[in-house]
């Protein structure tokens, strides 16, 4: 495994994504991702499914201190009152006393972001949660969080693949000391028809999927966290430890970086340019 070393913590470079995944699907897709080695797990309020990842973690018979565990509060609860009393929720459903990271699942035009940081630094401050951070930020909405409320904030966790580039907002995090975290990492199959990552494929033996993972975690300060149901795809996700991308062969996929964005709901914010 390799890891990413923010703030003090060390956090796999490679976790296992939830989104989408509900029910019995979800508890066997975590299992069996726990089973193969995963210990990086993402989950989300807004997901529905913390109570199912909960039960995989529980009854893998791993520790939990060797899983790092990430969620995000849903845009309903970010006032500062209905952050208490959702994550009280979530650790209840997760079976847990604490989350390693929590996140403000999308930035808010309406809560302002102080109220929910503080809440979030009080939820620290009580063994809650270890970590806190973002998901969906722009630089500008980082600035603010770090410049306007001091938040500690170790994580923002965006859309990121090698159809786009998200280069502005990846100079801001590393020059905070700033994680970030690539959702949608296989940009929803869309990379499966690039040439350039096919021909990277077939010189190292591998598919194109697990090109463009290594592709992520190679880089300084990033993690990713595909999403599967399927236990062969899970399974190949996490078979990327075997081989390293040249320099060369990262800057070729790096000239991929457009502007294909494959999550964009209409509440989203005015995103930074891409590049």
């Amino acid at each position: 495994m390799i890891f990413v070393s923010v703030k003090g913590t060390k956090v796999p470079a490679l976790g296992f994504g939830t989104w989408q995944l509900n029910g019995a699907q979800c508890e066997s897709a975590v299992a069996y991702a726990l089973e193969l080695g995963y210990r990086h797990i993402d989950t989300a309020q807004a997901y529905g499914n913390e109570r199912e990842v909960g039960r995989a973690i529980g009854q893998s018979g791993i520790k939990r201190d060797a899983i790092f565990l990430t969620t995000k509060i849903a845009p309903d609860n970010l006032a500062a009152k209905d952050v208490t009393r959702s994550l009280a929720g979530s650790l209840d459903a997760l079976g847990t006393d604490h989350v390693d990271l929590l996140l403000i699942h999308w930035p808010s035009a309406t809560v302002k972001m102080g109220d929910t940081l503080r809440a979030m630094g009080e939820a620290k401050a009580q063994g809650k949660v270890k970590h806190i951070g973002v998901s969906n930020f722009t630089v500008a909405h980082m600035r603010e969080a770090i410049d306007t409320h001091k938040a500690e904030i170790v994580c923002n966790q965006i859309e990121y693949h090698a159809l786009l580039g998200q280069n502005r907002i990846i100079d801001f995090a590393r020059a905070h000391a700033i994680m970030v975290t690539a959702y949608c990492p296989l940009a929803r199959g869309r990379i499966a028809d690039q040439p350039a990552l096919a021909a990277v494929a077939k010189r190292h033996g591998k598919s194109v999927a697990q090109i463009a993972l290594r592709w992520l975690i190679q880089q300084d300060g990033v993690s990713a966290i595909p999403k599967s149901s399927e236990r062969e795809h899970i399974a190949a996700n996490f078979a990327i430890f075997d081989f390293v991308l040249s320099d060369a062969e990262m800057a070729e996929i790096d000239k991929l970086r457009g502007a294909t964005r494959v999550v964009n709901p209409a509440f989203a914010p005015r995103w930074d340019p891409p590049g």
